[in-house]
C-alpha cells in the first residue's frame, strides 16, 4: 500500500492532533539527540499524563511490584509506547465532542478505549509486539473517522444519515469525500511516527483479507489481531439484541487462535472490567455487559407443555369409528399434532410409507392385517426403525403384552381409552421423538465434523509442507524431500545436485516499498522458478528471500548444472516486477553443489551449497558459484573449469 502524505490531502490544518504536553512531547521525539531525562521532565509537567502512564504501566506489568514514579514507566512501557499513548490520551481529551452532529464522539472514544484494551490482550500471548505500542494502535485505529468529523462536520453528519447494508462507511466516505477513514488513519499514524508494520495493519485491520501480506507473516498475524479486536469493540457497544451477531464470529476467531469458548470468554470478561478502569480514568463511556458464558448460553425457556410449536406426524390405525374420532381429537385439536388415519393395517402401512410418521397408533384387531403384523412390517423397513409405536388394545393378558413387545411395539394402551393416561403415554412418544431428533442432529453432526476433518486433515498436511505466500513446498517439505532423494540417488546411482538461491537486497525492498510489495516480488520470483524450471527441478522456499533446489538427473554434470542456473538467474534479473506505481528490478545469487563420492550424507551436500552461496554474495552478488572438488568456483567468470 501507498500511504498518503498529510499535506498531499490538503487538510492538514483541519486534522485532529494532539496538543499541550503530547505536542511537546511528539516535537521532541523527533529530535535525534533527546534524553529519557527531557522526556520525563515534559510528562512530569501534566499530572493527568504522569498518572495515566504510570497506571498504564501498571497494568500492562506482570510483575506484583507496583510503579510508583514517571521514570519507572517510561521505562518499562517504552519511549515509543510512551509517545504514542500521549498523543492518544490527549486527543481523548480534547475531542470529546465536537460540531458533526451526526457523529458520536462518546461512542467513537468509547469504542477505540475498548479496541485498545483488547490489542493489548489479545498480542500479550504472542512476540509479535509490545502490548503498550499495541494498545496505542487499537486507541488509534479509527482515527480516520474522527479526522473526517472534524475536517467535514457538515458532510460528514450527511454522509452518516445515507448509510445503510448496501454500503460501507469506507465506500461511502470515498464517494462523498474522495477519501476514507482507512487511508486518513494510516497518513495520521505514519505522520505521528508509528512503525510502518503498524500503520499498514491499521490501514488494512477492518477488511484484514483485502491485505497481501503473507499467511503466517507478522504483519498478517498484527492485522488479524487488529480485526478480533474491533470485533470485540463492536461487540461490548452494540445493543443486547445485536450481540448476537458477533458471538460465532468472535468463537471461531478465538478458536484460531487456540482459544476455546471458555478461555474465550474469561479474555473478554476481563477486557470488559479493565475497559470500566479505563473509561472511569479517561471519562469515556464503558458499559457493563454480563459475562460472554451467559451471553451465548442464554437458552430459550421451553416446557412440556410446547407440543403444539413441535407438531409430530401421527398415523393411526384403528377400525372403530368411535375410538377413531377420540383419539384424531385428542392429537389434532388438542395436542396440535399432524394425524392421518386408516381403517385398517394394510392401508396403515401402505400410508405410512407415504406420509412417513414420528409415531404409530395402531389397534390390534383389524382387519386384513392386524397391529401386530403391522407393527412386524413396519419394523422391516430401515426407517420403521426409528418409530414410535403405541398398541391400542382391549385385551389384558400378560403373555399377549409381551408379544406385543417382541414384536416391536415401544408401549400400549388399554380400551377403552383413558383420556388422562393416553395423554402420558403421548408425552413419553414426544420425548423420545426430540431425544431421536437430537441424536439425530448429533450424528449428522459427527459425520459433517468427520468429513470436515478429513479435508481439514489434508489442508493442514498441505500447509505443513507448504509455503503460503509462493505455494513452493516449504523448508520441512525441503528437508524431507532431499533425504528421500539422497537415499534414491544412492540407490539407483542416479545424479543429483542442490542450489541454493537468494534475492539479493531483499532487506532494501521491504523498507523502502513495504513488507506487501516485498511479498509480492516473492512470488514473482517463486512464479519465475516454476516457469523455468524443467521436468526434475523441485523448488522450495526455506526461509525469507531464500530458496532450494533439488535436481535429480542422469544427465547431470558440472556444466549442465551451472548454465541451468546462469539462465535462471539472467531471466530474474530481466524482470521488470511492477507493483502499483513501482517498478523494480532484483538480482539473486546462488550456490551449487553436486553430490560427490566423499560426501557421507545430505547435510554435507547442502552444507556445500551454503558455501558457494556464501561466496557468491561475499563476491558481489547477481551471481552463481560451484563448489566442487573441495574448492569454490566462480561461475560468471569461467564457466570452462565447471566442466
Amino acid at each position: 500500500m501507498k500511504i498518503a502524505d498529510i499535506d498531499q490531502l490538503g487538510i492538514s490544518e483541519l486534522l485532529p492532533s494532539p496538543g499541550g504536553i503530547a505536542l511537546a512531547l511528539m516535537t521532541a521525539c523527533r529530535k535525534e539527540n533527546v534524553s529519557i531525562g527531557e522526556i520525563t521532565k515534559l510528562i512530569q509537567t501534566d499530572p493527568a499524563l504522569s498518572g495515566r502512564l504510570i497506571k498504564k504501566a501498571n497494568m500492562a506489568s506482570q510483575s506484583t511490584r507496583k510503579i510508583t514514579s514517571v521514570p519507572e514507566a517510561i521505562a518499562r512501557v517504552g519511549l515509543n509506547a510512551v509517545k504514542q499513548l500521549a498523543m492518544g490520551f490527549s486527543l481523548i481529551d480534547q475531542y470529546q465532542k465536537g460540531t458533526c452532529n451526526r457523529f458520536d464522539y462518546q461512542e467513537f472514544w468509547s469504542h477505540s478505549l475498548l479496541m485498545a484494551i483488547a490489542s493489548q490482550e489479545l498480542v500479550k500471548s504472542t512476540r509479535l509486539c509490545s502490548p503498550d505500542e499495541l494498545f496505542a494502535c487499537g486507541l488509534m485505529a479509527r482515527i480516520g473517522c474522527l479526522a473526517l468529523a472534524t475536517a467535514y462536520p457538515e458532510r460528514y453528519s450527511k454522509l452518516l444519515e445515507k448509510q445503510s447494508p448496501d454500503s460501507t462507511l469506507a465506500e461511502l466516505e470515498k464517494q462523498y469525500l474522495q477519501t476514507n477513514h482507512h487511508e486518513l488513519a494510516a497518513a495520521i499514524l505514519n505522520n505521528y511516527g508509528f512503525p510502518k508494520i503498524f500503520v499498514e495493519s491499521v490501514y488494512y485491520h477492518e477488511t484484514p483479507q483485502e491485505s497481501c501480506f503473507s499467511e503466517g507473516s507478522r504483519p498478517y498475524q498484527i492485522v488479524h489481531l487488529l480485526y478480533m479486536a474491533k470485533l470485540i469493540a463492536d461487540f461490548g457497544v452494540c445493543s443486547a439484541s445485536e450481540q448476537s451477531q458477533y458471538t460465532s464470529e468472535l468463537i471461531l476467531l478465538g478458536g484460531k487462535m487456540s482459544l476455546d469458548t471458555e478461555s474465550l470468554g474469561f479474555l473478554i470478561d476481563q477486557i470488559i472490567k479493565d475497559w470500566q478502569t479505563w473509561g472511569e480514568l479517561l471519562k469515556v463511556p464503558a458499559a457493563g455487559l454480563p459475562s460472554f458464558h451467559k451471553i451465548i448460553n442464554n437458552p430459550i425457556a421451553h416446557s412440556e407443555t410446547t407440543e403444539d410449536k413441535s407438531a409430530l406426524r401421527i398415523l393411526i390405525a384403528e377400525d372403530d369409528p368411535s375410538s377413531l374420532v377420540l383419539v384424531e381429537e385428542l392429537l389434532s385439536n388438542v395436542l396440535g399434532h399432524t394425524v392421518f388415519s386408516a381403517a385398517n393395517g394394510k392401508t396403515a402401512l401402505s400410508l405410512s410409507l407415504e406420509v412417513q410418521p414420528h409415531i404409530v397408533v395402531t389397534d390390534w384387531l383389524m382387519p386384513e392385517m392386524d397391529g401386530l403384523k403391522l407393527t412386524q412390517s413396519l419394523r422391516a423397513t430401515d426407517w420403521g426403525q426409528n418409530l414410535y409405536i403405541i398398541m391400542m388394545t382391549g385385551l389384558d393378558d400378560e403373555e399377549e403384552i409381551i408379544e406385543a413387545f417382541d414384536a416391536g411395539v415401544d408401549d400400549y394402551v388399554t380400551k377403552p381409552i383413558n383420556i388422562r393416561e393416553f395423554r402420558a403415554r403421548m408425552r413419553a412418544a414426544w420425548h423420545y421423538r426430540k431425544l431421536q431428533e437430537s441424536w439425530e442432529r448429533d450424528h449428522e453432526q459427527l459425520k459433517r465434523f468427520a468429513a470436515e476433518l478429513a479435508v481439514t486433515n489434508r489442508k493442514l498436511e498441505h500447509i505443513a509442507l507448504t509455503d503460503m505466500l509462493t505455494e513452493l513446498p516449504n523448508r520441512r517439505a525441503g528437508t524431507e524431500a532431499l533425504t528421500k532423494a539422497w537415499s534414491d540417488s544412492s540407490r539407483s546411482n542416479q545424479k543429483m545436485y542442490v542450489t541454493l538461491i537468494d534475492i539479493d537486497h531483499f532487506k532494501r525492498i521491504n523498507d523502502t516499498y513495504g513488507h506487501a510489495i516485498g511479498d509480492q516480488v516473492l512470488k514473482k520470483v517463486a512464479a519465475t522458478f516454476g516457469a523455468i524450471g524443467r521436468k526434475n527441478d523441485v523448488f522450495f522456499r526455506i526461509g525469507g528471500e531464500e530458496f532450494m533446489a533439488i535436481h535429480l538427473n542422469d544427465d547431470t554434470n558440472a556444466k549442465s548444472a551451472v548454465l541451468f542456473a546462469e539462465r535462471l538467474r539472467q531471466h530474474v534479473a530481466a524482470l521488470q516486477i511492477n507493483i502499483d506505481a513501482f517498478s523494480i528490478q532484483i538480482s539473486i545469487s546462488m550456490g551449487i553443489a553436486i553430490k560427490e563420492q566423499h560426501m557421507k550424507n545430505e547435510d554435507q551436500l547442502l552444507s556445500a551449497a551454503d558455501k558457494a552461496l556464501y561466496a557468491a554474495k561475499k563476491t558481489g552478488r547477481n551471481k552463481t558459484c560451484l563448489f566442487i572438488h573441495n574448492k569454490i568456483v566462480d561461475c560468471n567468470h569461467c564457466i570452462s573449469q565447471c566442466a
